[in-house]
């Protein structure tokens, strides 16, 4: 039970250094690496839920959504990094910034 504890804090510990890092930070690309920072910490912790006492019996669900989380994970950090470059040719950098609006290039 010793391992499962330490795999929880760790996921914990990742979530919440991404939720900072998304907070804390302007600039797109730091966004989307702290989004899976954690992503990463949730898929950890599905992980430690699926065998918390390692006795061998391993619950397959957990498993299951990690792979298909996984997956989910690079096909949206993809489309973030399209979105993201899109920003950066139309404004000509790839920060949030309020005060700046994105106008169709006919008006």
């Amino acid at each position: 039970m010793h391992g499962f504890y330490i795999y929880a804090v760790t996921a914990m510990l990742l979530f919440c250094l991404g939720l900072w890092g998304l907070a804390s930070h302007k600039n797109l690309l730091r966004k989307i690496v702290a989004l899976n920072v954690m992503a990463g910490g949730v898929f950890l912790l599905f992980i430690s839920i699926a065998n918390p006492d390692q006795s061998g019996q391993v619950d397959p669900v957990p498993q299951a959504m990690v792979l298909t989380g996984i997956v989910v994970a690079i096909s949206l950090t993809a489309f973030a990094l399209f979105l993201t470059r899109r920003i950066h040719e139309k404004t000509g950098h790839a920060e949030l910034d309020t005060s700046c609006s994105i106008e169709d290039e006919d008006g």
